[in-house]
């Protein structure tokens, strides 16, 4: 109702300024000038009168020229105030049009009946939000995950050994993070992060953030993208050991972005975006969802334009048909495929492939792609997080 108040209040005393400057009659500050320079004139007389520069004759010849001027003036002036009861009607109209229209308006674009939320409230709402999400257990337990790439026999002959060896030594800090990487890379997330918990455990002191960063990107994954409790927990280690981690700023402005406060999402992700580098894990997800973030927090803003082919190309592409396109982008792919398979390459170039298999459709090949750069880059988690990103973009991922 006050939205309602406010309105009407607002709208009825813009509507009285306008018909109190529609009832003042035209030239009526113009009037009100020459009478004051009649006046003048007569004072002038008066004292030319006096000071002997005009007799007395040519003195009331100007009186009565200039009462004369003042009579006429103030004739115009009645004839004008007599003309104005018919000038309010257009204005009238006009202005009950406008407020109509504005009504229509409203009705078809805005939200008639929602109540009141100020800020104060919407804040309210999502700290009460965030404190009774669930937990990392109950989000596990209710998340289905696609079922991930089946690895090569040899790869899980490793694995095997892994296991054995970490399990004969618990206590091996190496090994424990060693086994953390490989069972988050197979998609087993409750042992990986059954071993990335053990391995802070065991470091105490000497745990940096990015060891907490990736204990919140396995807690992350096991539940496809929700950022729980206990994620958060761990980010919040992160970001204390390490304001700049950048794994942690992204998953905060996403646990922000999921808890209904997109301001504090878009404090998070406008300098990592700005900041680059452009090929961080970090940048795509980012600028597909800024846009939405920064219309929910009220901020215009406009991304940096992502690097892209230069000017020559975009000219020659334009000049193709899509079956040239299509065949241009093959062709692409398939020369940076088979650099990668014998020269090999950085995590970046893989990203691309499994984006670029997405575009094409080709999803069982972007899998193959994904399952195999995951062994390649299993000791290097940002490079992991990178290419985790890009199976997302192409959909083979969550």
């Amino acid at each position: 109702m006050q939205f309602w108040f406010f309105s009407i209040a607002l709208a009825a005393g813009v509507a009285v300024l306008i018909l109190r400057a529609a009832t003042r009659k035209n030239g009526s500050a113009g009037q009100n000038s020459d009478l004051m320079v009649y006046r003048d004139q007569l004072a002038e007389v008066d004292r030319d009168e006096a000071r002997g520069i005009i007799d007395a004759e040519d003195a009331e010849r100007a009186r009565i020229e200039i009462s004369r001027r003042i009579l006429g003036a103030d004739r115009e002036g009645s004839d004008g105030k007599a003309r104005t009861g018919g000038g309010l009607v257009f204005p009238a109209l006009l202005l009950l049009a406008g407020l109509l229209g504005a009504g229509a308006l409203y009705m078809r674009i805005g939200a008639p009946g929602y109540p009141d939320l100020p800020i104060s409230e919407r804040i309210s709402r999502a700290d009460a939000f965030r404190a009774g999400r669930p937990s990392q257990a109950d989000a596990v337990a209710q998340t289905v995950l696609p079922p991930a790439p089946e690895p090569d026999a040899a790869y899980l002959d490793l694995m095997t050994k892994l296991r054995a060896a970490v399990a004969e030594n618990p206590d091996d800090e190496t090994g424990q993070r060693l086994l953390a990487r490989n069972e988050a890379a197979l998609g087993n997330y409750a042992a990986a992060g059954a071993a990335q918990e053990k391995l802070l455990a065991l470091l105490g002191d000497r745990a940096t953030a990015a060891d907490f960063a990736t204990l919140a990107d396995i807690y992350i994954l096991a539940t496809g993208g929700y950022v729980s409790p206990e994620a958060d927990q761990a980010l919040a280690a992160a970001l204390a050991r390490d304001p700049s981690n950048g794994t942690a700023r992204f998953y905060m402005g996403l646990m922000w972005a999921q808890t209904g406060r997109p301001d504090l999402a878009f404090r998070f992700w406008r300098p990592l975006l700005e900041e680059g580098p452009s090929d961080a894990p970090w940048i795509a997800p980012i600028r597909s969802q800024i846009d939405l973030v920064a219309r929910a927090a009220g901020v215009n803003y406009t991304a940096p334009d992502a690097e892209g082919p230069d000017a020559a190309d975009i000219a020659a592409a334009a000049e193709m048909s899509a079956e040239e396109r299509q065949t241009m982008i093959r062709n692409m792919v398939e020369g940076l495929s088979g650099r990668l398979a014998s020269e090999g390459g950085s995590a970046s170039e893989w990203a691309r492939l499994i984006i670029a298999l997405g575009v094409l459709g080709e999803g069982d090949r972007a899998r193959a792609i994904w399952s195999e750069a995951q062994g390649i880059f299993a000791d290097r988690p940002d490079d992991l997080a990178s290419l985790r990103a890009a199976a997302v973009q192409a959909g083979i991922a969550e």
